[in-house]
């Protein structure tokens, strides 16, 4: 073993890394700090975006050498609420995102890497947190800090498949309300980026609302929360090791869809181990300009309030392309670049933030760090 490269944490960005290296013939193993893989998960249903590049994410997994042997339920369209409780009718041609679930269950996007994987030889060691990498390794342990809290239940429904979404500060405060269907199965969450003492009350009005809305009725619902850390890194290296996913930070500022980016920097760290290349070179090449416009997306977006959110749905209700026009907005532009600093400015780590200070605290971020 002293001769294998080490990877702390099996989740997709470190699996997307092990798959890569074991691949080019190198012995590696990983340690998963929990039992199984997507172990903070449990049956979340996430979404895959597939608007920040005009490669469909699909066939953009499928050229880095990863396996998509796993469920993907393309969403073309959707409908979005504002504040007033108007509706309006998301769509595109193309898939704007694919449904996914988390965990451990056979037919998720972890159970598939983690195949993928221990398929090419990497030993995967569970309940087995790596403190220290005493050769080459890669760092994948997950969130550091709580930028932004999704809180809520998964379910059984007799709901038809489906994506709805509420912009409201009333009820997801500087983000959204969202429920996801699928196959009978369900997730809706508030995903909140301040006020995260106040979780239970955000997720109690985000229920009510669907209820009301779309008649949402959950079946044996189980109570589920999860965080994520978005920030940009001035180095993404731990001593001589890469840092990858949400450990390092790389996920989307603006409304936490950073699975790709994430698996991106776990393909671009095996590729710097094995080419002998800067790590932080690739990566700031292929990651660094679109995680800078996100953060002056995030920026914009926490000016908006209930009537901005309004005005945009108002303005994407009805576009045939949808999809081309988040893509535009993911784009770096002159006029975003000299937005950056101001952006830096006022966007900050929750991690600052007096709204949790953690001390006393029940919220979902404080739990899961107390286990």
């Amino acid at each position: 073993m002293s001769n294998a490269i080490q990877i702390a944490g099996a989740g997709p960005a470190g699996l997307a890394a092990a798959i890569i290296l074991a691949r080019a013939g190198c012995q590696v193993v990983v340690h998963e700090a929990h039992e199984e893989v997507g172990h903070r998960f449990q049956g979340d249903y996430q979404g895959l975006e597939n608007w920040s590049s005009k490669r469909d994410v699909l066939s953009f997994l499928k050229m880095l050498g990863l396996s998509t042997e796993f469920t993907a339920k393309p969403f073309y369209e959707g409908t979005a609420y504002d504040y007033l409780g108007n509706a309006y009718k998301i769509q595109n041609t193309k898939p704007l995102f694919y449904l996914v679930e988390r965990g451990p269950a056979p037919d998720t996007l972890d159970s598939c890497l983690y195949r993928q994987a221990v398929g090419h030889g990497v030993e995967v060691i569970f309940n087995s947190r790596l403190k220290h990498v005493s050769d080459l390794g890669i760092l994948a342990a997950g969130p550091a800090v709580a930028d932004a809290v999704a809180v809520g239940y998964h379910f059984e429904t007799g709901l038809q498949d489906g994506f709805w979404v509420i912009c409201d500060d009333e009820i997801a405060p500087k983000g959204y309300a969202y429920l996801l269907v699928m196959k009978g199965r369900g997730t809706v969450k508030t995903c909140m980026f301040v006020d995260f003492k106040h979780e239970k009350h955000y997720v109690e009005k985000t229920v009510e609302a669907f209820r009301n809305l779309v008649g949402l009725d959950m079946i044996n619902p189980r109570f589920h929360g999860g965080s994520g850390n978005f920030r940009i890194p001035e180095s993404a290296y731990s001593g001589p090791n890469p840092v990858i996913g949400e450990q390092a930070g790389f996920q989307d500022t603006l409304w936490g869809f950073g699975m790709r980016c994430a698996i991106h920097s776990g393909i671009l760290a095996a590729h710097s181990l094995l080419e002998k290349k800067n790590y932080d070179v690739l990566w700031k090449r292929l990651l660094l300009p679109q995680m800078q416009t996100s953060v002056v997306n995030r920026a914009i977006y926490s000016l908006l309030g209930n009537t901005g959110y309004r005005w945009l749905l108002r303005r994407w209700s009805g576009n045939p392309d949808v999809r081309h026009v988040l893509y535009k907005a993911y784009r770096p532009t002159f006029f975003k670049k000299c937005l950056l600093p101001w952006a830096q400015m006022r966007y900050a780590s929750r991690f600052k933030d007096k709204s949790c200070n953690h001390v006393n605290c029940h919220c979902v971020w404080c739990r899961g760090k107390s286990r």
